[in-house]
């Protein structure tokens, strides 16, 4: 049995309150102790004086992504252009350069599945996203 001190160990004690503990509850004090002082340390050698959950909604403001009107009506127009580019297409590139950006295809499996050379669909897909800077560069 250890005898420690309630004080040290809880803030809200105003005066000595010494307490007999089994051995184990006594390490795991000290264990908690030990730890503790290795995050302040950590703390202080980094400079890391901030926490996401700090209670002044910096973890809202990262989690939750609020946009102005303008932002939003800016990132609509800029998707209708590239969907206007993207349907400006020839079918068969636009295929590949979906298959490959959107389903995360490789250059391989599409030449497989469509029965061509890899270079084939390569070259397609490097001439369709040319067509596609083209398109865009006129709105720009």
């Amino acid at each position: 049995m250890k005898i420690i001190n309630l004080r040290d160990y809880y803030p809200f004690y105003q005066s000595d309150f010494f307490i007999d503990v089994p051995d184990e509850i006594a390490e795991l004090f000290r264990q908690f102790n030990r730890k503790e002082h290795a995050d302040f340390e950590r703390r202080r050698i980094y400079n890391a004086y901030y926490s996401l959950d700090a209670g002044d909604n910096i973890e809202k403001d990262v989690v939750l992504l609020v946009l102005s009107p303008e932002e939003i009506y800016e990132r609509k127009l800029s998707k209708k252009e590239l969907y206007a580019a993207f349907n400006s297409l020839p079918e068969k590139q636009a295929k590949r350069i979906y298959a490959y950006f959107f389903l995360g295809m490789n250059k391989a499996e599409i030449a497989r599945i469509e029965g061509v050379s890899k270079p084939a669909v390569a070259h397609s897909i490097e001439q369709g996203l040319k067509s596609i800077e083209k398109y865009l560069k006129k709105f720009l």
